[in-house]
Formats: structure tokens, sequence, C-alpha cells
């Protein structure tokens, strides 16, 4: 029997509504692991977000990876090296940018140690209340892009209109270039085209040399369909989105609050 991938997010997934893994569910990602099968994080937080949750929760799984914003970045843990990388150029997100503040939606971007934005408002305050990443406030964040950011986010939490128009307005403008999707109904994100959590998926399956029929993916949300529909196997979480569970192979019977993917890799283990 071949190797297995695994590739799960995190919010409303692997995780519990307290943001923590069950002694059940962390058992069965080291009996997984153990078996001699790679297990990764995806997920569309930021590279330094996912690690600190990744060490945070002890997840020290032998032969892991971190795929962060949303497939934009790929960290392979034991070696604490990048081994894949895709951003978007710096004027693509400084037109982003501008138009969401035309649109009054608060939007920002990101570098490889902080959350970069020139408003900090009641969206950054409701967005870190998880993400725990360091911010720079400044009038001008184009000199703080050090590399090409992996992603734009626009928060929005009172009028989801002002969204859609923005959201409508980039597609007109970027068709091609970025891809945008809502993680949860507050937060539109803006990625590469040719990243995606389902791109994440199929790279590194190739760079690991393992069998696309072996790959598994669980998720809850808009974002992690592509991720879904890539994989040999797509596990919708059954508290994930309706489109999301009509995209899956198979829906868990319990949610992410009662150990719903233990079963799910006990049973890829003894396949």
């Amino acid at each position: 029997m071949g190797r297995k991938l695994f590739l799960s997010d995190l919010d409303g997934t692997l995780l519990t509504e307290q943001k923590t893994i069950s002694k059940r569910t962390m058992d069965a990602l080291r009996a997984y692991a153990e078996a001699g099968n790679v297990f990764a994080i995806c997920t569309g937080r930021d590279i330094n977000s996912a690690r600190k949750v990744y060490y945070d929760l002890k997840l020290n799984l032998k032969g892991s990876f971190i795929v962060a914003f949303n497939g934009g970045q790929i960290l392979d843990v034991e070696k604490e090296k990048t081994i894949y990388r895709i951003g978007i150029e710096k004027s693509v997100v400084r037109q982003v940018l501008d138009m969401s503040k035309a649109y009054g939606v608060h939007a920002h971007t990101y570098n490889d140690r902080f959350i970069l934005t020139e408003s900090y408002d009641e969206c950054v305050e409701f967005y870190r209340r998880v993400i725990k990443t360091p911010v720079i406030v400044a009038d001008d964040i184009t000199p703080y892009m050090d590399v090409p950011p992996c992603k734009i986010i626009a928060i929005e939490l009172h009028d989801h209109e002002k969204q859609e128009r923005l959201k409508k307005d980039v597609e007109k403008l970027y068709e091609g270039t970025l891809s945008m999707f809502y993680s949860n109904p507050y937060y539109l994100e803006f990625v590469p085209a040719s990243s995606g959590k389902g791109s994440a998926l199929t790279r590194l399956s190739e760079i690991l040399g393992i069998d696309k029929n072996d790959t598994y993916a669980a998720g809850d949300a808009e974002n992690d369909l592509s991720m879904i529909q890539a994989a040999g196997c797509g596990i919708a979480m059954v508290n994930g989105e309706e489109t999301v569970k009509a995209a899956a192979d198979i829906v868990t019977e319990k949610d992410n609050d009662h150990d719903g993917l233990a079963d799910i890799l006990m049973n890829i283990i003894s396949k």
C-alpha cells in the first residue's frame, strides 16, 4: 500500500469551536502519521498564524506540512523550509486595496511576518480575535511588501452588498489573474488564480510522489471546495456549508466538536 496524503482545513474542521483538537482526534492523527502517511494543515491563515497554531497544538507529526494563504505557500515543517510560494503582483495588490477603500470595505494583506493594513479598525479587531499575527499600520503599506503577497482579504461586518459589488468589479478587472471566494460570511479573499487549496493538494502530491487516488481533503467552507474536488477522496464536515457537502465524496457523521475526522482517519489507515 502506498503512502496517503491528508489535507485538513483548521476552523470548523480539525479544530473545535474552542480552537483545540480533542484527544481522540489527536490520537487518530498520530496513528495516521505513524503508519507512514503524510498530513498537512491547509488553511487560509497567513503562514505566521498557521505555524503558531501548528506548534501551539503540538502537531509535531513526522513528515508533516503547513499549507497557508489558501494554497499560496507550502512549508515543510521538519526542514522549516518553504517548498512552494506564489504571490500577487504588488501593483494588483495596490489596485485591490484602493478599490476596497473606495467601496468602504476594509482590506489588508500580508508579508511573511505581519498583517499589513492602512486602517486599523473594527474589522482588524474582529479578525485578530483568532489571528494573532502582529500588525503593521501605515498610510502606505506598499514598502512593507518585501515579497509579493500571497493573499488579500476584504472584511465587511455589516453590509454584505458592498463586498459583493467589490467582488464583481475585481472579477471584471482581474479575471484570470485572481481567484476570489468567501472563507466565511464576512471574509472575501483574493489569491492568485493559479493558487487555491486544490492546486496546493495537487502540487504537494506531485512533490511527494503520492498518487492522486491516495489523497484526501477535509473542509467545511467555500474556500475548501477546490481541494475537496481535487482530492482522490473529498470529505465535508456535517457542520459545513451545503455546497461543500454536495461536492464531497464523504460527509462526516459527526461535527468538528465531536471528533468528526477521527473515524475518517482510522478508516484511511485500514485501507
